[in-house]
């Protein structure tokens, strides 16, 4: 009986023909809401996709806005090379008082395995840009980049 009970979970944990791996189901798991932090929500129009020059799709950037704290979150999640340690990067800028007044925030990780972020900003009654990279050391190696979203999402 304990054989079969483990052939069972095996075929249980089994999608697509492989094994559900603790690190990769952990990492499916997150989500930009979940690594912004409660409150946060996407705003409309708020994820871009990260490409190639080519246009490969490598990952996407995502903005979400939290109402009741004024802050912005960027964060940028891999689609390709999951697991590979690579360069990923999430920048948000803040548009501030004055005519060329801003406030940014920016993070890069050259060892990122997932996503990267959360980057935050205050943003109450503020526009915003943001934008993200992605290196891809795959046999296509390439850096992908989502343009900069012109100033918007006035919160």
């Amino acid at each position: 009986m304990r054989g079969s009970t483990t052939i069972l979970l095996a075929a249980a944990l089994s999608i697509g023909g492989g094994l559900v791996t603790p690190a990769y189901a952990a990492a499916s798991a997150a989500t930009p809401e979940r690594v912004c932090g409660s409150g946060f929500a996407r705003v409309a129009h708020g994820k871009q996709a990260v490409r190639t020059p080519s246009k490969r799709v490598l990952g996407y950037v995502y903005l979400l806005y939290n109402r009741r704290t004024g802050y912005n979150c960027v964060t940028t999640f891999k689609t390709s090379n999951l697991g590979v340690r690579t360069f990923v990067m999430a920048t948000i800028t803040t548009q501030t008082r004055g005519a060329n007044g801003r406030a940014s925030g920016e993070n890069e990780g050259r060892s990122v395995k997932h996503y990267l972020g959360p980057v935050k900003t205050y943003g109450k009654g503020r526009c915003v840009s943001y934008m993200g990279s992605i290196q891809d050391d795959g046999p296509r190696a390439a850096v992908g980049k989502s343009r900069w979203k012109s100033w918007g999402r006035c919160g």
